[in-house]
């Protein structure tokens, strides 16, 4: 019987719990790890904090999916890996053994890097915390005026701003006031450069500051400290700053970049331990591609025919993600900017769009 774990339950291995489902693996015992039961697209993150949708509308049911499949659900985090045993070690002192194994747990934060932050800041990963924290947001908002800095100017930060500003809006609450606080000149700053021109006009339009070109070093219980010497006054701080590297894949001898993303071929596999495959935004592709769920999500189909291909004994094929991706950033009110390459829009159409992929891939892996 051939082992195989699956860790994490990120947007490659929603596709591998399908595959499974659909045809299962003959001598092959699968072991999924997770520390939640579900996953929560963060696609429509946004829309559940302006309201649009419900948080069940918004989540993937993990168990479900891996009952489907015939998958064991381990709801734990990893710790570590022993390579040289080939064993999980797992977050609730569990161990478990395979023979090969694949990792999509997705990004996490580091708000230990940002003095204070751990104190006095809310990091937007893991969601499901987000998730719990933003009613008690809301109606610190309802009750008092609030003064709310989100520490990031990256896609995901921008659309949270837009999503806040516009429940805030909706619910007649003018006196909270948001801020963005980034390195750079201009939020979005790996997009096209009409794209973000368009993205500070909304901002500006709308009431969002941004704090261009100047960056948090430091969370105190009532201000955000600037590197310029200035300080942002916030009742309530969200660390927002991108995707970063678990600590654990290098700790267990992972061949990693410079950040710690797992270093993989173009057949998803470990380049120092070829029993090990990676896919999502916890992989550093031979190919280069930022980390974005559309790359996540074209990597399952690849990822389940490879491992499906390992355990049976059969040759592996490569892939090589495309080079250009459609970007679609939420900004509120039913509102979304579009981005394919050097080209550039906004509007109504490009929400409508952006709600018909995101529930589109939600039916495809609905309960």
């Amino acid at each position: 019987m051939t082992r195989l774990i699956l860790i994490g339950g990120g947007h490659a291995h929603v596709h591998v719990l399908a595959a499974l489902a659909a045809k299962p693996m003959a001598d092959t015992d699968v072991t999924l790890l997770s520390p939640y039961s579900r996953q929560i697209y963060s696609g429509m993150l946004p829309g559940w904090i302006e309201g649009r949708y419900a948080i069940e509308d918004c989540c993937l049911a993990l168990d479900l999916l891996a009952q489907r499949a015939g998958v064991r659900l381990a709801q734990s985090a990893c710790d570590e890996l022993d390579l040289e045993a080939r064993q999980v070690l797992c977050a609730n002192g569990d161990s478990i053994p395979f023979d090969h194994v694949s990792i999509d747990s997705g990004p996490v934060a580091h708000p230990d890097d940002l003095p204070g932050a751990l104190e006095h800041a809310l990091p937007v990963r893991p969601i499901e915390g987000f998730v719990a924290a933003w009613p008690g947001l809301l109606e610190r908002a309802r009750q008092s005026e609030l003064k709310l800095a989100i520490v990031g100017d990256g896609a995901a930060a921008v659309e949270l701003a837009f999503a806040m500003q516009a429940r805030f809006a909706a619910e007649g609450l003018d006196h909270a006031r948001l801020a963005l606080i980034g390195g750079n000149h201009r939020p979005l700053a790996c997009f096209p450069l009409a794209l973000r021109r368009k993205a500070m006009q909304l901002l500006a339009a709308k009431g969002i500051a941004h704090q261009a070109g100047r960056r948090a070093v430091a969370v105190t219980p009532d201000h955000v400290q600037l590197d310029d010497g200035s300080q942002l006054a916030a009742d309530a701080v969200l660390v927002a700053t991108g995707a970063a590297a678990p600590s654990w894949p290098a700790h267990s001898g992972l061949a990693t970049d410079s950040d710690g993303f797992i270093r993989v071929n173009r057949r998803l596999q470990s380049l120092s331990h070829p029993f090990v495959f990676a896919a999502g935004d916890v992989a550093a592709y031979s190919d280069a591609r930022p980390k974005s769920g559309v790359f996540a999500v074209r990597a399952g189909p690849p990822l389940a025919a490879n491992l499906r291909a390992l355990c049976c004994g059969q040759a592996l094929h490569e892939w090589l993600p495309q080079k250009r991706a459609l970007y679609l950033i939420s900004t509120g009110n039913g509102n979304a900017l579009a981005s394919w390459g050097g080209f550039s829009a906004s509007g109504a159409w490009a929400w409508r769009w952006k709600d018909r992929i995101d529930r589109r891939f939600m039916a495809q892996f609905g309960a």
